[in-house]
């Protein structure tokens, strides 16, 4: 898959090496419909030290218009299994809540949706993010993919994969 689109705004060029530097390692999933993006899912480090290399940080985005009609389910079925099959056992995800009450700019369905997609509350940081004129609380989530077991497999890059699929 090719994802150098012709990108003309710094905006687009800093999401294009984003996106380049996610996969030397992770997957970077995106899903398409009628010629137009509308989501994306992606992994990255969960903590730069060799003893988490099991453990990926994984963000997702699906477009507002197409929420309730399976590509966010579709992206983390996806992304997970090419996680496990890089040897990954968990699975993290940080999350914007309200402090307080849903808003117009925030709302916990990221958070509901990742329950039901089998992750679970691990822990929250209160009002630590401020945008819109107001403070947001973070959520910390976790998912089990694989099992922890003595001297497991190394980790296998996303491009390892691939290639042995191509084959």
């Amino acid at each position: 898959m090719n994802y150098d689109y012709p990108f003309s705004t710094r905006a687009e060029n800093a999401v294009n090496k984003r996106i380049r530097n996610t996969l030397k390692k992770y997957p970077y999933i995106v899903i398409e419909k009628d010629d137009r993006i509308i989501g994306y899912a992606y992994a990255g480090t969960f903590i730069n030290r060799a003893a988490y290399d099991y453990s990926a940080d994984v963000s997702i985005y699906v477009d507002n218009d197409d929420h309730g009609h399976g590509a966010g389910r579709l992206l983390y079925e996806s992304i997970g299994s090419a996680l496990k099959d890089m040897n990954i056992t968990n699975l993290y995800t940080c999350i914007g809540v309200p402090a307080e009450r849903e808003d117009e700019y925030l709302t916990f369905n990221s958070m509901n949706f990742h329950k039901h997609m089998g992750y679970d509350l691990v822990g929250r940081f209160k009002k630590c993010g401020y945008k819109f004129n107001r403070w947001y609380d973070m959520v910390w989530m976790e998912k089990i993919i694989g099992q922890h077991i003595s001297d497991p497999p190394s980790v296998r890059k996303y491009g390892q994969i691939m290639a042995a699929i191509d084959r």
